[in-house]
């Protein structure tokens, strides 16, 4: 009998902010809010970003000055808008007017006061230090003399070329939260967005542990790219070139399957199953998948899906730009006929299905936890949604690494099929939409619009709505599906589909003759969408569709497998687990709260362990670990 998996708690942080409780959905639909939701956005966006405080019943702001909580608010709200969502890289990242590099050059010979080499006419600064003397030859190259040290030489500075980014809120530092260590960022934005989805569920982690086996836990996290700020594989690779020492922690903390690492050894303790699958773009529905596989099969009763992406550096932004990847500032700026870009204009560069240019990076963090609906149930648990299955199909044989292929149409005909299968052909073409990939390439617009255009012509859909929330988010690289999974959650508690809102117009090449595109919020009432399909359409071929249930379909599948009297005991529990969520979301809002992170805590040796040829029992845990597996292969053997 197949397990339900699922979605109990989820957590995380992204350009819009804090995503438990739908803070980050409802700062995308700010303008749909009432006050009071306003209001509680505004504060906990101020809380986490430092400019505002609470304690002891009193709000203040940066200053330490004691302010009514409205006015407060009122003060900074302008402030709190415009350090969110996709903007001017900020120096918190790097200093864009300032990007280092280094100039190409051939050393001829030195002497105690001076230093010839030669080098190419276009690697010239535009200002020549008065210590150089330029000697211009034939051809390329001139020879350059310098008095004095060689450190006049270098570094030299450019400007970025590519100057937005979807950000974290302005002045939020993961890493003040807890004990971090020089920990790579990524792995700062982990601990906080982990702990955040485990937290959320208001149900404490002890008692999940005392209902089940310590190996029926499983974590799936990782990033596509790993950590590549200077305390991870940025630092390893660019510190012995510029005369910096290597660290002991850069290796190993620059791996992209470290989050999942992190989880099981500071916030857990996990000894079940853990991994890291890497797929480009696709890589949180890949861990996705896992987790789902896992809960289905009934070898695992929770999971903890995530992923964590911070590629925000100057390094990572030229390796994308330099493919033509990435909206540049000349090529935004040609699109609007504009002579500068404005902060507003920032906003906007990322244009899913619109006429663009690129695609804009951004950082997320983000995590779920899933849970087999037997135990969901008996823990009563809240239910925010259901993954039944996880498609992920390669593109076949290819031109180019980076070109699209045809893999996309086969997960994404796979998990509209499902859902046709499962809640009958009006839910789908009525009560269905897409999170799409949406990039702001203008050959995703092309491919992708081809992709769904083409599945809803198969299936009978006649106007199926798309979303796309990279245009608020930027292109969190492989956490972009858990940022498309947290935002859909919102839809079934606040009914709105976010708009594409910073695409003015569809652009003339996007297929759309069985879609809807929607640049303002689309009011669907929260019982009005049955399911969403996330999409990941990944460099290299890497292609993943994902169906979610919304919850109140969810709830009535729970009843018919598990009766009235289940669903009953069900709701009385819920309303504890709910009061517990509360609490610690009310807590958060006003900054009152930690991420969990245990150092050097409970840490076990073998000598700790009874072992037996059946079972080991752990220190601390109430059920013991079933060595005995039987043998799944016994139509194979002789004996």
């Amino acid at each position: 009998m197949s397990h339900l998996p699922l979605v109990v708690g989820f957590g995380g942080i992204n350009p819009a902010g804090r995503t438990s409780f739908h803070h980050a959905y409802r700062r995308l639909i700010f303008d749909k809010l009432d006050q009071k939701n306003q209001r509680d956005i505004l504060l906990g966006l101020a809380t986490l970003m430092g400019l505002a405080s609470y304690e002891d019943g009193h709000y203040f702001n940066k200053a330490g000055e004691q302010f009514p909580l409205d006015a407060l608010i009122n003060n900074i709200k302008e402030q709190l808008l415009n350090s969110t969502l996709i903007r001017r890289i900020e120096a918190d990242s790097f200093d864009i007017n300032k990007v280092t590099f280094n100039k190409a050059a051939t050393l001829k010979n030195t002497d105690s006061n001076n230093i010839c080499f030669t080098l190419r006419k276009r690697h010239l600064p535009n200002i020549i230090p008065d210590n150089w003397s330029i000697s211009t030859g034939n051809g390329q190259e001139v020879e350059v003399t310098v008095t004095g040290s060689l450190d006049a030489i270098f570094p030299d500075f450019k400007t970025a070329q590519v100057q937005s980014a979807g950000q974290l809120p302005s002045g939020f530092q993961p890493g003040k939260l807890y004990q971090s260590r020089n920990h790579p960022r990524n792995l700062q934005m982990t601990v906080f967005s982990a702990s955040d989805a485990l937290l959320s569920a208001g149900i404490p982690y002890e008692d999940i542990l005392n209902r089940i086996s310590p190996d029926q836990i499983a974590v799936y996290a990782s990033n596509s790219i790993g950590q590549l700020d200077d305390f991870g594989f940025g630092g390893l690779t660019k510190y012995p070139s510029i005369g910096k020492r290597t660290s002991s922690k850069q290796m190993p903390l620059g791996y992209a399957q470290m989050p999942a690492d992190f989880v099981n050894a500071y916030i857990l303790g996990n000894v079940g199953a853990t991994g890291g699958a890497l797929g480009a773009c696709a890589t949180f529905l890949y861990n996705l998948r896992s987790g789902v596989q896992d809960i289905r099969s009934g070898r695992r009763k929770v999971v903890l899906v995530g992923g964590s992406d911070a590629p925000v550096t100057q390094e990572v932004i030229e390796g994308f730009r330099a493919m033509g990847a990435l909206a540049e500032d000349k090529d935004l700026r040609n699109l609007d006929k504009l002579a500068e870009l404005t902060d507003k204009d920032y906003r906007k560069a990322c244009r899913p299905f619109g006429d663009n240019c690129g695609f804009t990076i951004g950082e997320s963090s983000q995590f779920i936890v899933l849970m087999s609906d037997d135990l969901a149930l008996e823990l009563g648990a809240d239910i925010f949604g259901a993954v039944p299955d996880v498609f992920v199909n390669a593109d076949g044989h290819k031109k180019s690494i980076s070109a699209p292929g045809i893999g996309n149409y086969i997960t994404l005909g796979k998990a509209a099929s499902l859902i046709k299968n499962m809640l009958g052909e009006t839910s789908l073409q009525q009560r269905s939409y897409v999170q799409a990939h949406g990039t702001s390439t203008p050959q995703n617009r092309v491919t992708e619009s081809h992709v769904i255009n083409e599945i809803a012509k198969a299936f009978d859909i006649q106007s199926w709505p798309v979303a796309a929330i990279k245009c608020y988010l930027g292109h969190s690289q492989g956490t972009a599906g858990g940022d498309q999974l947290v935002t859909s959650l919102g839809t079934w508690a606040y009914g709105y589909i976010p708009g594409i809102s910073t695409t003015d117009e569809v652009a003339s090449d996007v297929h759309q003759s069985n879609l809807l595109f929607s640049q303002q919020h689309m009011e669907v009432g929260v019982l009005g969408m049955d399911s969403v399909i996330l999409n990941s359409k990944g460099f290299g071929g890497n292609n993943a569709s994902a169906p979610m249930l919304a919850p109140h379909i969810v709830k009535q599948m729970l009843l018919t497998k598990h009766g009235q009297n289940r669903m009953s005991e069900w709701e009385t529990k819920k309303v504890i687990t709910q009061a517990r969520a509360s609490d610690y979301d009310q807590q958060t809002t006003l900054g009152l709260t930690r991420p969990i992170y245990h150092y050097d805590h409970n840490v076990l040796a073998g000598d700790d362990l009874e072992i037996t040829a059946s079972s080991i029992r752990l220190p601390g845990f109430e059920n013991k670990i079933d060595l005995n597996s039987g043998n799944p292969f016994s139509d194979y053997t002789t004996k």
